[in-house]
């Protein structure tokens, strides 16, 4: 029988095609070794969760046209890395796919019920229309109708499902109909003979209900955790260099604005459409707001948990934050701590994560912006002041205007002192580190970096485009005095990363008098 080309069942999808002409193709192709290896085992359930603009559905388009049946797509993928793996003609347009983009479907069927009721129509429409020869036992059931068409023809299906998760998304607070969608998913996929292979991509992982999961035969792959996957979740740093050298880009730029995301086996990933836009406009920008606002940010940052505030100010001043990320319920709904909001966007991609320490962190300039945005119009006026003040702080700083410096540190400690337990000289570093936010668009900050005689408290070296600039280095003193910081930083034997700076080099006192609640000051160049 040949076979015609329907809406759900071996669909033409053209986003992997496209990719292939564009002026911008990374090769990922090696991502079909990974699901041709889980392919017929136990592990043939995968749902690979990221965020919003790191290429899922093109990876997912491009598993319809390798494993679709008839539709002979060897010369799609000739020359591609895929062609050299042993399994791939083995599997090469084998299969029954069916394929379904559940955010396309929810457009039109508006209700979480009627997009499932859809599903299942759209599945029955193709399948009956292309084997109507089968001795059905039940043509209204989807699970009967599937493992009927396999027992006749011996060929298994292979279910693509893109944006999953969509309806935990757009519809939060309709909890029946999570379950009913989650049920369905099931009866669909678990135990089913017919399923030779099952991969959904989505943005939050498989929702959760108490400590279980309705859909627990699959393996999860997300930016807490990818494994295996972990070079196909966006543009490595050696596939963002190569594309740097052919387009003539500046790498350091491109990677101070797009990198930062960091997985096992310090494997760098970058935001693919990211990268691609600052390639084709040749201009580094936040492009993060093409496909999400900051709302998206916004929104969690101004639920009231304890601690959100001060997590918050420690990842904008640049600092890790550990977090537990095991109680997260995957959706965007149950939050019970700031740590369930900080695991939200993680899966968001506004923090990087590490698996290995547990630690959260902003993870590069593109997404700073977008936290100065969300901040900024929130409910937090005076973090937003701080923000706003912080460029002309850093140019005072380089002016060397001790007092004004001092007065811009005693309005930082006055805004955040109610967010802040300011009591010692860690929250003093805390509230300068956020008055000189703006300093990471031109410097690398270093915190009780190691000398010859103790440890500097914190040092600013410039980026490889600001040399212009002068390192700074910052002491802090809590009721004592700052030329006596000054006189300390003196008596300390610079570290190796200083030396290349020494010759445009602020050393910066700050004091706390703690009685009086005021902020002194006192800047220096380097002799």
């Amino acid at each position: 029988m040949e076979l015609r080309l329907g809406n759900i069942l071996n669909p033409t999808v053209t986003d992997f095609k496209d990719t292939l002409s564009s002026g911008i193709f990374v090769d990922k192709t090696e991502l079909i070794s990974l699901t041709n290896k889980a392919s017929s085992t136990s592990d043939k359930f995968l749902c690979i969760s990221r965020p919003r603009r790191f290429g899922k559905s093109v990876a997912a388009h491009m598993l319809v046209n390798y494993y679709a049946l008839q539709h002979n797509n060897g010369k799609l993928f000739e020359g591609l890395k895929i062609s050299k793996d042993p399994t791939f003609q083995k599997s090469l347009n084998k299969y029954n796919v069916i394929f379904f983009d559940v955010q396309n479907i929810l457009g039109e069927a508006l209700t979480v019920r009627k997009t499932i009721k859809s599903i299942k129509a759209d599945i029955l429409q193709d399948v009956l229309k292309e084997y109507p020869d089968v001795p059905y036992r039940d043509k209204k059931n989807v699970v009967k109708t599937l493992s009927d068409i396999t027992n006749s023809t011996g060929v298994p299906f292979v279910f693509i499902i893109d944006e999953w998760d969509c309806l935990f998304r757009e519809f939060k607070n309709d909890t029946s109909g999570h379950k009913l969608y989650l049920d369905f998913l099931k009866t669909l996929l678990k135990g089913q003979g017919y399923v030779h292979l099952a991969y959904m991509t989505g943005i939050l992982p498989i929702k959760k209900y108490g400590t279980h999961s309705a859909l627990n035969m699959f393996n999860e792959y997300s930016m807490a955790d990818p494994g295996s996957f972990s070079d196909f979740v966006g543009f490595t740093e050696q596939e963002v260099k190569d594309l740097c050298g052919i387009f003539g880009q500046d790498f350091d730029l491109m990677k101070l604005w797009y990198d930062g995301y960091v997985f096992r086996g310090a494997i760098h990933v970058y935001s693919p459409l990211s990268v691609k836009r600052a390639l084709q406009r040749g201009v580094f920008s936040n492009y993060w707001n093409e496909t999400e606002t900051f709302i998206a940010l916004k929104s969690p940052l101004n639920l009231n948990f304890d601690g959100l505030k001060d997590m918050v100010l420690s990842l904008m001043s640049q600092e890790r934050v550990k977090i537990n990320t095991s109680k997260f319920q995957n959706d965007m709904t149950s939050f019970q701590s700031s740590d369930d909001v900080a695991t939200l966007l993680v899966h968001l991609g506004y923090l990087a994560y590490g698996a290995e320490t547990s630690e959260v962190w902003i993870p590069n300039n593109e997404i700073r912006e977008e936290f100065k945005n969300a901040v900024e119009s929130s409910k937090w006026a005076g973090v937003s002041k701080l923000l706003q003040a912080s460029q002309q702080l850093l140019m005072d700083t380089w002016a060397m205007k001790a007092r004004e410096v001092a007065a811009a540190i005693q309005s930082s400690h006055n805004e955040s002192a109610s967010i802040l337990k300011y009591n010692d000289e860690n929250s003093l570093s805390c509230v300068v580190e956020i008055a000189y936010y703006a300093a990471a668009d031109y410097y690398l900050l270093y915190r009780e970096l190691a000398s010859g005689k103790g440890f500097i408290d914190m040092l600013y070296l410039p980026r490889p485009l600001h040399l212009d600039k002068p390192a700074l280095i910052i002491e802090l003193k809590w009721d004592q005095s700052a030329s006596g910081a000054i006189a300390q930083v003196k008596k300390k034997n610079y570290p190796e990363k200083i030396l290349g700076y020494t010759s445009n080099l602020l050393l910066v006192g700050i004091n706390y008098d703690k009685k009086s609640k005021k902020h002194t000051c006192l800047i220096e160049k380097h002799a």
